[in-house]
């Protein structure tokens, strides 16, 4: 199920991409971060509401609030930086560099997580890697 899940997040990223350059056109992009963040709290506040897990909240342990804080401040900086990106260059070049996320999360899991880093994950992150460079130049 969670590949289902990891597909559709695909798909909502790439039309995040496209809706997010067609309507940033003559819009500061930092208020444009703040229209689409504004549109993703409702939802997501809107989505705890509706399955009834407000309650949670309380159970949360302050090391999860410090991470899930310092997870939101990440997501905060690279919407900013993506929006002003998206205004200043091509969907089409800036859509693979931000993809370069993955590469660089394969190696903070390695680092920080201790996860594994295969040859497979080894020769993933070099393919994404050398995608990107024939895709900007």
């Amino acid at each position: 199920m969670w590949a289902v899940f990891a597909v559709l997040s695909a798909v909502f990223a790439a039309l995040t991409s496209i809706l997010a350059k067609a309507g940033i056109e003559g819009v500061n992009s930092n208020l444009a971060t703040a229209i689409r963040t504004m549109v993703v709290v409702a939802m997501a506040w809107g989505m705890v509401f509706l399955t009834d897990a407000q309650g949670g909240i309380g159970s949360i342990s302050k090391k999860s609030w410090i991470f899930l804080i310092l997870s939101g401040l990440a997501t905060g900086a690279s919407w900013l930086c993506y929006y002003r990106a998206l205004q200043l260059g091509d969907v089409s070049k800036v859509v693979p560099i931000d993809k370069l996320s993955v590469v660089i999360t394969l190696i903070l899991a390695f680092v920080f997580l201790h996860e594994s880093f295969t040859a497979k994950s080894l020769i993933g992150a070099v393919l994404i890697t050398a995608g990107t460079l024939i895709m900007i130049f």
